[in-house]
């Protein structure tokens, strides 16, 4: 089985569309994956992530870059606190939210916590979903090592955290806040009436034309005026076409 069977029969066995990676950097992470697991074949990985489950879990977990933390590019975490927040609250009160990609939960407890400051007596709807069931799990736990909160101040260290061995667990208030759920960017139907999305240092994996499907999806997701928060590597070149003006680095905007 040579590289482009092996990513059809995942497609059609898993739903799993690896054809929407960048082909070189799939190949040398899969590559790499053979290597580490001493698996001598595309094919016998194949069987194995067909026969056992958790195989299967330990392949997307490689797959995956599950690189993240709280308040993650500080500067840009700062303008949506100051700048496109208060917009949103302002123009709607219950704002509904969706971190896309969510990795292990930095982000949308990032999100929880400012909307908390921001709004304490609104409840606002706050989705994260993230392709990795795995990931998901460690996220609802909510439990972080000192690499992962050195964005966080101390005042909301001590306020959102609670000291947990060597790490700090999120607290309950904030945990239930976020509703998680596991979701496919690539082959999912995507929800509507977001007023805010945020999908930051994703899309970069992905082809150009995977690229366009997701933050197409994003852009019909999205309330007119509805903001959109990506990565700081990544841009969205077309987004005139997707209905969306580019207000900030990072942050576009669905025209009203």
């Amino acid at each position: 089985m040579d590289f482009e069977e092996f990513k059809r029969r995942v497609l059609v066995s898993f739903r799993l569309d690896l054809n929407s990676y960048k082909e070189t950097q799939l190949k040398r992470r899969l590559d790499g994956y053979l290597t580490r697991q001493k698996i001598k074949s595309y094919s016998e990985l194949f069987q194995q992530l067909t026969s056992d489950r958790r195989a299967y879990q330990t392949f997307l977990d490689h797959l995956t870059i599950n690189v993240t933390e709280f308040f993650r590019d500080p500067h840009r975490w700062l303008e949506l606190e100051k700048k496109i927040l208060p917009e949103i609250l302002q123009s709607r009160g219950i704002i509904k939210v969706w971190s896309a990609a969510c990795s292990i939960g930095a982000e949308p407890y990032s999100l929880a916590i400012m909307l908390n400051e921001l709004s304490p007596a609104r409840i606002h709807r706050l989705d994260a979903t993230d392709i990795d069931k795995t990931i998901l799990d460690t996220a609802i736990v909510g439990e972080y090592g000192q690499d992962a909160v050195r964005n966080v101040s101390k005042e909301r260290l001590v306020k959102y955290f609670t000291v947990q061995g060597n790490g700090y667990l999120i607290n309950e208030n904030i945990k239930k806040k976020v509703s998680f759920k596991r979701h496919d960017l690539l082959a999912d139907n995507y929800g509507n009436g977001y007023d805010l999305i945020v999908c930051r240092n994703v899309t970069i994996y992905f082809t150009r034309e995977a690229q366009d499907k997701i933050n197409k999806g994003f852009s019909q997701s999205l309330n007119p005026g509805g903001f959109l928060f990506i990565g700081g590597s990544e841009m969205i070149f077309n987004y005139q076409d997707m209905d969306m003006e580019k207000v900030y680095p990072c942050f576009y905007r669905k025209k009203k």
